[in-house]
């Protein structure tokens, strides 16, 4: 069954930035600050493959990004620049614009819809960000990386006996796209400055915000 209204679906999951918060550029930003040290040119092509490569894990970018650099790879170095970039990104994401009328969505509908948190954000990082933002509750399960998107949502149908013909993912990136498609779940695109190739690409319902209906 093709679902082409976000308050029809029975269960929704939910992308993060991009599609709560308007904090993709938030990161972008921030991904250039933390290589700029490395020059320019190598801080701009670090931003733009950020900006390319929504809904990838900071786990999966960090071992492209440093051997950009000319830096040996190691768990140590890869932990040492994620716990850079959450410190650089987190206040900003949390400072960051809503979406338009997601938070009234949220708030009149979570104890109408199945709502779940599926992001590439790490599962700490975003744990807190949701509880400082008091947003938590309306979420019955919340998957962060290193889990993917698709095994997250692949698990939680499994978990919750979700029926999928009645489910659909919100996201704005391709990553959104495929961890909807590789498991029968319907897909909403929010569009975004970022996404305007994924818009002409894919043929699927594509919303600006919330604020209809």
């Amino acid at each position: 069954m093709t679902i082409d209204s976000v308050e029809d679906a029975s269960t929704i999951f939910w992308d993060f930035d991009g599609v709560i918060k308007d904090s993709v550029l938030v990161k972008s930003d921030a991904f250039e600050k933390l290589f700029i040290t490395f020059g320019e040119e190598l801080a701009k092509k670090v931003k733009k493959h950020h900006e390319d490569n929504g809904g990838m894990s900071r786990y999966e970018k960090f071992p492209i990004y440093l051997s950009w650099a000319g830096k040996q790879k190691s768990d140590k170095l890869i932990l040492d620049y994620e716990q850079q970039i959450s410190k650089l990104v987190k206040q900003s994401v949390i400072e960051s614009p809503w979406v338009k009328g997601v938070q009234e969505y949220l708030e009149i509908n979570y104890e109408k819809q199945e709502f779940f948190l599926v992001t590439a954000t790490p599962q700490n990082e975003i744990e807190d960000i949701l509880m400082k933002l008091q947003i938590s509750h309306f979420f019955k399960h919340i998957i962060g990386s290193p889990m993917s998107k698709q095994d997250g949502v692949e698990s939680l149908i499994k978990d919750y006996d979700i029926k999928i013909d009645h489910a659909i993912m919100i996201g704005d990136s391709m990553s959104d796209y495929s961890a909807a498609i590789d498991n029968n779940v319907n897909f909403i695109l929010r569009k975004t400055s970022l996404n305007k190739k994924l818009q002409k690409q894919l043929k699927c319902k594509m919303i600006d915000d919330f604020t209809y209906g």
